[in-house]
């Protein structure tokens, strides 16, 4: 729902840095409303460090502050507290947290960027709350703080006036609901659309490479089986193809999958074909039929199957994901997208 409309005036975003940040976290949700200011919205923002001096992220790069948290006087409609490698420290910082509070206590919307979930928390301000953070990070942020309920798969979650969002270019996600919640789908699209995003980013922390997972294997036999499965994902992969392919037994194939790849053939299988069905149907416009014999799931039914088991959506809505942030009733992405 657009709460605030063509007609609201200029909505204030602070976006508190300090030395480490994480760069992306600061200028990925920066980008979103300096590029709403061109479709219709109205955004001014401003970074705001504890003593109002520069930081330098942790790329190394130098961040100028326009205020410090004293001379924050004035409400503002969003906070942003990005995070950073060195969260573990700032978590023990009494006086970094007492800042984060203040800032809160002027904000409408406080929202966190990757482990900035952790300042929130260790600031006392996600007790009883639902969140998220980077998937890395999810079960350290449930052990750690045991009073907040972690959603470890969520792009991002809203929870009252508090929003908390996955790694990275996650801020982007919860910056374009941000968009949509103020100025409506059509400006929230076309910003997504200026910086070739999504608008909804389909199936949850689920998404990062298949094969950018598997340790590097040291055997060469089963180097080649899972190269030739990501290169060619509709091809044949059964079993018995992949021990010849690899030039050993079929019980010795499995025995590697699971040592290796920490899974067996069929699962690993499945799920580079569904990336790769994945790929095809964010990029092109290849009907259900053509995508599933192209990913080797054979029929759009299978297709489907997996779709749903692996994400929680239909293959339909995943392609649909330029359309909404899902921000409109729903607390979280990955419940948006499950309908």
């Amino acid at each position: 729902m657009n709460r605030y409309g063509p007609g609201t005036g200029t909505l204030t975003v602070t976006v508190f840095v300090f030395p480490g940040v994480r760069l992306l976290d600061v200028t990925g949700p920066i980008e979103v409303f300096a590029s709403a200011n061109e479709f219709g919205g109205r955004y001014r923002v401003r970074t705001v460090s504890e003593d109002g001096a520069e930081v330098i992220t942790s790329a190394g790069t130098r961040i100028s502050a326009d205020l410090s948290v004293d001379d924050v006087r004035e409400p503002c409609d969003v906070l942003l507290i990005p995070g950073g490698p060195q969260w573990e420290t700032l978590v023990k910082d009494d006086a970094f947290l007492d800042s984060v509070r203040r800032l809160h206590e002027k904000a409408r919307c406080t929202a966190s960027v990757c482990t900035g979930a952790f300042l929130l928390s260790a600031a006392g301000l996600l007790d009883g709350r639902r969140a998220t953070t980077h998937w890395r990070h999810a079960q350290q942020l449930a052990l750690r703080f045991p009073s907040v309920r972690v959603e470890p798969d969520a792009i991002f979650v809203r929870d009252g006036r508090m929003m908390t969002s996955a790694g990275v270019s996650a801020g982007i996600d919860l910056s374009l609901a941000l968009v949509e919640d103020h100025y409506g789908a059509e400006v929230a699209r076309a910003v997504a659309k200026d910086m070739v995003v999504f608008m909804q980013r389909p199936g949850g922390q689920s998404q990062f490479s298949v094969r950018s997972q598997v340790p590097h294997t040291r055997q060469a036999a089963l180097r080649r089986v899972l190269d030739e499965v990501a290169e060619n994902p509709g091809g044949n992969h059964t079993l018995s193809a992949m021990a010849r392919r690899a030039g050993v037994s079929v019980r010795h194939v499995t025995r590697l999958f699971y040592e290796e790849v920490g899974t067996t053939p069929a699962r690993y299988v499945e799920q580079v074909r569904l990336e790769a069905a994945q790929v095809l149907l964010e990029t092109g416009d290849d009907s259900m039929p053509v995508v599933a014999r192209r990913t080797g799931f054979g029929s759009p039914e299978s297709l489907r199957r997996a779709f749903v088991r692996h994400l929680g959506v239909t293959p339909g809505a995943f392609r649909a994901g330029f359309r909404t942030t899902g921000v409109g009733g729903t607390d979280s992405v990955s419940e948006a997208v499950s309908r």
